[in-house]
């Protein structure tokens, strides 16, 4: 294992950043007959802390003007507004709020007492949501393991139609021609048994079959699409939305970007973390990225379980 740039990696990737947002986008491939397939994830950060630091002023005015605490907001060295909360969060704590406070420009050295002191509970005021596609049905039944501190929105196949039917390639099967192929194979013909099926049921449900009957248009599609997705393969792609604070992100990172962790979903969690990574460098800058022998990523750290 070698350790590799964070940055190099995330702009190998074409990942890009706007206003503080980082983004790692992923074509849409498509095989010889049409069907449209992704051969790696793709994460959006959509939602990062927003901090009224100028709010604080009459609680801090509140307080002997000897002990200084107004000046708090004057600190000259700004911070990603994820690690600024979690900052104002643990200084309150002990109204660490004066002049011997420690100051954003120490903020790396505050960050890693707590981490090594086990104090996670600071890190939970910083909420993340990240857009995950590209990634299949088997990824989101992983991660969707990942209960304390997440929240989920996910695709509905019940509710969304064949036409955005997509799959997913795993990262084994791209680089052997022979599972290629027969991946290519596979996601034509499921998506063809998908558009057949789907057809058949309709010609039932006008033909008035009870099973399928419904009054409103949206559960007569709901009846069709619930049964005709049936025949698709845990390689279909799904579509999630991920809200997570940042000690939650970071235990999934510590356990899913893991150079033990099942590949595919590994290779999401390292997007994961790039993104998280770009958005908030304070929060998530203890950990190194590793480059594995096999051409995949891990990342590691010192701190972990906080």
């Amino acid at each position: 294992m070698s350790s590799i740039d964070t940055q190099t990696l995330f702009h190998e990737l074409n990942g890009s950043e706007n206003a503080g947002f980082a983004t790692l986008h992923t074509a849409v491939q498509h095989t010889p007959g049409g069907t449209p397939y992704l051969v790696a994830p793709g994460v959006v950060v959509l939602a990062r802390p927003t901090v009224n630091m100028a709010g604080l002023n009459g609680f801090l005015d509140g307080f002997d003007p000897a002990l200084n605490f107004a000046d708090y907001l004057n600190d000259p060295t700004p911070l990603p507004e994820g690690a600024q909360l979690c900052k104002v969060a643990g200084q309150v704590c002990y109204m660490s709020l004066g002049p011997k406070r420690t100051h954003n420009e120490k903020a790396r050295k505050y960050f890693d007492n707590l981490k090594s002191s086990g104090h996670g509970s600071v890190f939970e005021h910083a909420n993340f949501s990240l857009l995950f596609y590209g990634i299949s049905r088997s990824v989101t039944h992983e991660l969707i393991r990942h209960r304390a501190g997440f929240g989920y929105s996910q695709l509905s196949q019940r509710y969304v139609s064949g036409q955005m039917l997509r799959f997913v390639e795993r990262p084994e099967y791209r680089a052997d021609e022979q599972l290629h192929a027969q991946f290519v194979e596979r996601i034509e013909r499921a998506a063809g048994e998908y558009a057949a099926i789907t057809q058949r049921l309709l010609e039932m449900q006008q033909a008035g079959v009870e099973i399928l009957s419904a009054e409103a248009r949206t559960d007569l599609r709901k009846k069709v699409q619930q049964t005709a997705r049936s025949v698709l393969p845990n390689e279909t792609e799904t579509v999630i939305v991920t809200t997570g604070n940042a000690r939650a992100w970071r235990h999934f990172i510590e356990a899913r970007a893991n150079a033990h962790a099942e590949t595919e979903i590994r290779e999401l969690a390292v997007r994961a973390f790039l993104c998280l990574r770009l958005t908030d460098p304070v929060l998530f800058d203890d950990y190194e990225l590793l480059s594995l022998s096999d051409g995949t990523y891990a990342v590691h750290t010192s701190f972990e379980k906080i």
